[in-house]
């Protein structure tokens, strides 16, 4: 899929939302990617996340054994995209502030790829990469439908993207004045501000 067909995508559902948001990362951003709003349709769901599939098979990471995403964001992607790759789907979920796998047993030595939703500065992806090698797995890589930071963010491992969508990110105390101006909202699943 092309970045313009990934993010039609988006605009039908309604997931690209203008405005002043506070992201979970605790940056601020003119821009929301709302993925749950994609996420509410099976087709528009499955279209992208088998796309995600076809390019985690063409980079070429390796057998894979399973899918581990992080809860919530990456439950319904991470699932989709372990079908079309027929391999079974896992999660990780915080426990005292930490991802554990708290509902599956990992093999130890198991080919893992961490699919997400959206990869904005790569913090929940590097420690669900962490808390999976703390199992013995072999993490091949990580996948994302969108990868907001176009490139720079750091995931420790291979980074495959099935678009990118380099949106501004400010800290707060660093916001432009148009953006200051406005109020901000929190749309994402974590509650930090």
């Amino acid at each position: 899929m092309t970045r313009e067909e990934v993010l039609s995508l988006f605009r039908e559902a309604g997931a690209i939302l203008e405005g002043h948001f506070i992201l979970t990362s605790g940056l601020r951003s003119p821009i929301f990617l709302q993925k749950a709003r994609v996420f509410m349709y099976p087709d528009k769901t499955e279209t992208l996340c088998k796309a995600l599939a076809e390019k985690i098979r063409a980079a070429n990471l390796g057998e894979i054994d399973y899918i581990v995403s992080p809860a919530l964001g990456g439950l319904i992607p991470g699932y989709e995209t372990a079908r079309h790759l027929g391999v079974p789907a896992m999660w990780v979920e915080r426990e005292d502030g930490e991802f554990r796998l708290r509902r599956f047993e990992l093999p130890e030595g198991s080919k893992v790829i961490v699919v997400e939703d959206i990869v904005t500065t790569g913090l929940s992806s590097r420690e669900t990469v962490t808390s999976l090698k703390a199992l013995g797995a072999e993490v091949l890589g990580v996948a994302c439908l969108i990868d907001r930071s176009g490139g720079e963010a750091d995931v420790s491992v291979p980074l495959v993207a099935l678009t990118e969508y380099k949106v501004p990110a400010y800290e707060p105390d660093k916001l432009p004045p148009e953006l200051a101006a406005l109020p901000a909202v929190k749309p994402g699943s974590r509650g930090l501000s």
